[in-house]
């Protein structure tokens, strides 16, 4: 049985909804006979995504509107002509996300697109839909894209790190205040994708990894651990099995309880030590 959201002639919003996770999601949810809207930037795209959902869900209801999700203004028109469209929104999956690299001291304005899009997105969406969701008074999710690199937190990308580390904090308190709303039957979960081969993730290759699972892995997973209830759907993939995911995310708060150098995973001094610590798991 899938979540109760999840029924014919709901609606679905989907960001970054043109491709990848949000593209596979938005399938799959229109082959449970919701309603879709696809958000995200270039026509061209969109157009390219609704004729995709349509021949995987023939018959299937996709509308298509421009956002920037880091734009208020822009969310907040996107919820409009939702409203006025299909009359509201019961399921909001937040999963509009850019990944162009970062260092800890380069330019502030690479810094300020990535928590623009990948956490302020995420607020933003979250604000302007939720207390509409909440009124309809009607079972309802809003899933909200995270990573394991906001729990982790590994060197080589501060910026995306921060960003979603910030999309896992907004997310726990989202939930938190939801679940103690007196009638409401909303209900925010994390989606914590494992490698997952989109255009974000490609970096060049042509071919899918043998590591990396598909888009369509990924949501199948999700909707999985969605009909089961959890909050924190962490994601395997072909290479790292949940039992590592674990250790690794133990490690990483270990950090603080046991006063090591933070980040002490990737620290020469530490490195036997977490081995031994990942294979006593």
């Amino acid at each position: 049985m899938l979540h109760p959201a999840l029924v014919p002639g709901a609606v679905a919003v989907v960001t970054g909804g043109a491709a990848g996770i949000g593209l596979a999601a938005a399938t799959r949810f229109a082959q449970a006979g919701l309603r879709i809207v696809l958000a995200d930037l270039g026509e061209d795209r969109l157009g390219a995504a609704a004729e995709a959902i349509v021949a995987a869900a023939p018959g299937a209801e996709v509308m298509t509107h421009q956002a920037d999700v880091g734009d208020p203004d822009q969310v907040a028109a996107l919820e409009a002509a939702v409203r006025a469209r299909f009359g509201g929104t019961d399921v909001l999956m937040n999963n509009a996300g850019i990944q162009p690299g970062s260092t800890i001291l380069g330019p502030a304005e690479n810094w300020e697109r990535i928590l623009r899009t990948n956490l302020w997105g995420i607020i933003h969406g979250s604000q302007v839909f939720v207390p509409g969701m909440i009124a309809r008074g009607r079972p309802g999710l809003v899933i909200n894209t995270g990573s394991k690199q906001g729990i982790t937190t590994p060197p080589g990308d501060p910026a995306y790190n921060v960003a979603k580390s910030g999309v896992r904090a907004f997310t726990e308190a989202l939930q938190h205040e939801l679940r103690n709303t007196p009638g409401c039957r909303i209900g925010a979960h994390l989606l914590i994708p494992g490698f997952v081969f989109t255009g974000l993730t490609a970096k060049g290759r042509a071919e899918k990894p043998a590591a990396a699972w598909t888009p369509e892995q990924t949501v199948d997973f999700m909707l999985e651990r969605l009909e089961a209830g959890d909050f924190y759907i962490l994601c395997p993939d072909n290479d790292v099995p949940r039992a590592l995911d674990e250790r690794r995310i133990l490690w990483s708060a270990g950090d603080i309880v046991e006063n090591r150098p933070p980040l002490s995973r990737w620290h020469p001094d530490h490195a036997e030590a977490f081995a031994a610590f990942v294979k006593g798991g």
